[in-house]
């Protein structure tokens, strides 16, 4: 009933309506009969677009409806999140979807990917123990879990604080539903023009109505002639040609994976002069790519589309692949991001994971360790037991005595080191995250407890980013040629954020890019000032994405998310 009042309530539509009436009065019923299935043609056309685009969410709500693992009376409980209370206990494992904002109370290496919420590519790691500032941005708060999100690596406890629609998802989607309804351009000009058709017909009835006392004429035949010149302005097949020309640009978008739940939100994107796109999934492909190696030569990292096999490049790729616990299994990615990026990094050498585990199966490990920041693994190849460690950089050149260079293993020098610390440096300030690797072989399987990390080789680096869509620089350049801007409104740092905002184009000389903080801290009129030249918003909060396009009321702006 909610959708027919909406299709009905174009100013339009009344007017048909009346000109169908007074059509039917007239005797002109052929006439009439057309009017009349115009504005039902129009109605069922809005409706049933609406209809497919409700179910279509809907469907995606309840493939991604998630269950808890609670605990109740002691004992650990499945059940459909939508069960859940405040206060209830939350066990949240490997995979898990988060099923309620809850703050955590215990966490184990507890990672959780929050890219739906703030834009963060990588997963963030949690610490029940965390004691933070209480203006903390919401992508900084280390000791909650948030709904929707998903448990990449380690184990974690928490106590539920809200649900439903009072959780931070919650509150995003009940800002989206109160969203006002603007009219869009070419809506505004068809009410003006029924309007005006409205006033014309008005004054033509009463010129007729004149004009035919002035001579004298009998009342209702002046009447019907001053009804028929009235009918005769107003154009019936407007509306249903500008609904019919909406849908098909639906059906076409549809085509392109695109949901458009309003017919006239077409229309809007045909006028739009600034796009506020998100980063994560939208411009980026939301997996992290290992894009930067550096072996042999640590003066500088080079591009991995143009990496050379050599044997330092293969000992990496052994390492990555090896030395990890994620998989990937045909389209079904198991594990940390970081680690699975590693993975396709090894199929570029011709190194298949899921072979090279089989062929050198982990015969001891030193786990990952919040504390360490590395992980240790131990397989025999070509009848030798080779460890291989991976971590932060900074954590495993302490421990490393040698260096691989070109194949020549010899002492690693203070001067290595400086060159090896430089780069990661040099590659983070990229926004590039980099992890470093060493192996060593030892003689014999270790014993339980036995700590593998000393006197390591170092192999070399990698950066991994959440590299740019390919196509995505090209529509860029495609709408500055168009004269239409570019901002890019992202929950994630920004360091990154401006990583990618360079490589796609966004941000140029004299751009400014803006902070979360920053932004907090404006008013409304200095906000205004700095939207004009501003083309990067990072670290910034689900309502700033909806609040920023405000700001742009001079320009017709379109919002993408993905």
């Amino acid at each position: 009933m909610q959708m027919l009042k909406e299709q009905l309530f174009d100013p339009m539509i009344p007017i048909l309506l009346g000109a169908a009436l007074f059509s039917a009065i007239l005797g002109e019923y052929i006439e009439a009969i057309i009017i009349s299935s115009i504005v039902v043609l129009n109605t069922i056309i809005g409706i049933v677009q609406e209809r497919k685009a409700q179910s279509s969410l809907a469907a995606l709500r309840d493939m991604s409806a998630p269950m808890a693992h609670v605990v109740r009376n002691g004992k650990e409980k499945l059940i459909p999140a939508k069960e859940l209370v405040v206060g209830d206990i939350v066990n949240l494992h490997d995979g898990d979807m988060v099923p309620a904002d809850m703050r955590l109370i215990e966490t184990a290496n507890l990672k959780i990917q929050e890219a739906s919420l703030t834009g963060e590519s990588v997963p963030v790691k949690k610490d029940a123990n965390a004691i933070l500032a209480q203006d903390c941005a919401l992508g900084d708060r280390r000791n909650m879990a948030f709904s929707s999100s998903i448990v990449t690596y380690g184990r974690g406890q928490g106590v539920v604080t809200t649900i439903g629609m009072n959780t931070e998802m919650g509150a995003i989607a009940e800002m989206l539903e109160d969203q006002t309804q603007t009219e869009t351009p070419l809506k505004r000009k068809l009410t003006r023009v029924g309007q005006l058709l409205t006033i014309i017909g008005i004054i033509i009835c009463v010129l007729v109505f004149i004009l035919g006392a002035i001579y004298q004429k009998p009342l209702v035949p002046q009447f019907l002639v001053a009804i028929s010149l009235a009918i005769s302005i107003i154009p019936e097949g407007l509306p249903a040609t500008a609904t019919i020309v909406m849908a098909l640009g639906v059906k076409r978008m549809v085509k392109r994976n695109a949901l458009i739940k309003k017919l006239p939100a077409v229309e809007t994107l045909g006028s739009a002069t600034v796009i506020c796109s998100d980063k994560t999934g939208t411009l980026t492909l939301n997996k992290m790519t290992v894009t930067q190696i550096a072996t042999d030569d640590f003066s500088h990292a080079i591009d991995v589309k143009s990496m050379q096999n050599s044997p330092g490049v293969q000992a990496l790729a052994y390492a990555g692949a090896l030395c990890n616990d994620a998989s990937i299994n045909g389209k079904h990615e198991i594990g940390d991001p970081t680690e699975i990026a590693l993975i396709p990094f090894a199929q570029k050498l011709g190194l298949e994971q899921s072979k090279l585990k089989e062929e050198h199966p982990r015969l001891f490990e030193q786990p990952f360790d919040s504390d360490r920041k590395r992980m240790t693994t131990l397989h025999e190849i070509d009848n030798q037991y080779v460890a291989f460690t991976k971590g932060a950089a900074d954590e495993i050149l302490p421990l490393c005595s040698q260096i691989m260079i070109n194949n020549n293993v010899r002492p690693i020098t203070e001067h290595d080191q400086k060159q090896i610390m430089q780069l990661t440096k040099s590659m983070s300030a990229d926004a590039l995250r980099v992890l470093g690797f060493a192996t060593k072989v030892v003689k014999n399987i270790p014993d339980a407890g036995t700590d593998l990390e000393n006197n390591l080789t170092f192999i070399g680096v990698s950066g991994m980013i959440d590299p740019p869509r390919e196509e995505v620089a090209e529509s860029v350049q495609t709408c500055r040629d168009a004269g239409i801007r570019t901002i890019m409104i992202t929950g994630d740092h920004k360091i990154t954020a401006l990583a990618i905002a360079k490589k796609l184009n966004i941000y140029q000389n004299g751009d400014l890019a803006i902070s979360g903080n920053e932004l907090d801290q404006m008013s409304d009129q200095q906000l205004d000032e700095a939207v004009k030249r501003a083309t990067v918003f990072a670290r910034v909060s689900p309502a700033d994405k909806l609040l920023l396009p405000v700001f742009h009321q001079q320009i017709n702006c379109a919002l993408f998310k993905a």
